[in-house]
């Protein structure tokens, strides 16, 4: 490897051969400490000298001494070296998948439930693995794949591509958010089929289709289509506006497990096809810590079917 310095080239090599006899003062000692013979040694320094067009060392029978010009480069060399030491170690080990960066991103009520502990799993197998977690609605989740935008995605209930591969982490029914001052939430028993005259939070807005339609279908499997619906762009948005008395909504189970002042959580009686939770990636996407991820990911999602199964 060269160093471009004032219009000559420096061989790396050759700057870890002057830091030997810098520190040696002592062409026998560098040489032996270098694995070289003497020669050799004395000619690459001697080529230094010329390529640079300065003497580095006072050369007497008895010593030798760095000039000004030795001093300098010394300490320049030695920083050189350090940080080359240092880029290669980096390289290295982002190579092996042990540091770098990892871009995920996820659709909202994954926030609950097995992502965190996946998170959670990863960061202890993987401690200088930079994590740069964001929320997008599905449409943006292809998009940012497609795009290159981000190494990993976590859809509801999957995203269809030729260019991305996909695969269930965890399924899970669903069940009812209602506002807590609501007769609903006194009840213990609750018919789908009987809540075709409750107003339904339903998200996202858009795009469409989306999980909105979704439940709308499950309605009409009950016989009924809502008599009204208030779209929220997002679950959090849909579960506030439940907090608040609008109406209520139809959610995965994973988002109950964090407590919401004013809803109250129900298992509801009628069709429920439930809901999942899709690993995705680039088809091509061949990266260390993808694969990594992607490894551990699949070994949850076998765990997590062992333990429901």
């Amino acid at each position: 490897m060269m160093l471009v310095q004032g219009g000559s080239a420096v061989d790396f090599k050759r700057l870890t051969y002057f830091v030997a006899v810098a520190e040696e003062l002592h062409f026998g000692r560098a040489a032996t400490r270098l694995g070289i013979a003497q020669p050799p040694l004395s000619r690459q320094i001697a080529q230094l000298e010329a390529e640079l067009g300065v003497t580095l060392f006072d050369r007497s029978r008895s010593a030798i001494r760095r000039t000004q010009a030795g001093d300098a480069l010394l300490t320049r060399a030695r920083d050189i070296l350090d940080r080359m030491e240092q880029a290669e170690r980096e390289v290295r080990r982002i190579g092996e998948g042990a540091a770098g960066r990892l871009r995920i991103a996820f659709i909202g009520s994954a926030s609950h439930g097995v992502l965190p502990e996946l998170i959670r799993e990863f960061r202890n197998l993987y401690p200088d693995i930079e994590l740069a977690l964001s929320a997008m609605n599905n449409a943006e989740l292809k998009t940012a794949l497609i795009e290159r935008q981000i190494d990993v995605a976590f859809a509801r209930p999957a995203l269809e591509d030729d260019e991305i591969r996909c695969f269930p982490i965890h399924e899970e029914p669903l069940i009812l958010a209602v506002p807590e001052e609501s007769d609903l939430a006194r009840q213990d028993r609750i018919a789908l089929a009987d809540l075709k005259r409750e107003t339904f939070v339903l998200y996202p807005r858009r795009p469409r289709p989306s999980f909105a339609d979704h439940i709308i279908e499950i309605c009409k499997k009950e016989g009924f289509i809502p008599a009204s619906e208030v779209l929220a762009q997002d679950y959090q948005t849909a579960v506030s506006l439940v907090s608040v008395g609008v109406g209520i909504s139809v959610v995965p189970r994973s988002v109950s497990q964090s407590d919401r002042h004013g809803v109250v959580f129900r298992v509801y009686e009628g069709f429920n096809p439930g809901t999942a939770i899709s690993f995705a990636v680039r088809g091509d996407n061949q990266g260390v810590h993808t694969r990594n991820f992607q490894t551990l990911a699949q070994k949850f999602a076998r765990r997590v079917r062992k333990d429901t199964g």
